[in-house]
């Protein structure tokens, strides 16, 4: 049974930065494709980025150019860096497969301040 623990929300002011983890266990992240996806308050949860397993990455429009997704399949970790942080990416953060087939985790709260 796939296992993930989402870690390293906080709060932040606008334009600052924090990075995200996810720890995997019970699967390989080596050989799947990995997302973040997010749940704002009221809204429903809403794709954010993918790691393929060949490097490749996609980003939400929302985000392009202010996060950046990454692996470190040793640690069997999937990464977040986010920069430029704005108010509205305020949502709990959560990772999973890319096509969301995994039981979720419990999430990382990210809140950013005006």
């Amino acid at each position: 049974q796939v296992q993930l623990v989402e870690s390293g929300g906080d709060l932040v002011q606008a334009g600052g930065s924090l990075r995200l983890s996810c720890a995997a266990s019970g699967t390989s992240i080596r050989i799947n494709a990995m997302a973040w996806y997010r749940q704002a308050p009221g809204k429903q949860r809403e794709w954010v980025a993918t790691s393929l397993y060949g490097g490749t990455t996609h980003y939400a429009n929302s985000v392009k150019g202010r996060f950046t997704i990454s692996r470190d399949n040793a640690k069997n970790t999937v990464y977040l860096q986010m920069s430029s942080l704005k108010p509205e990416d305020t949502a709990v953060y959560y990772c999973n497969s890319a096509d969301g087939s995994w039981a979720w985790g419990q999430g990382t709260q990210v809140t950013v301040s005006s």
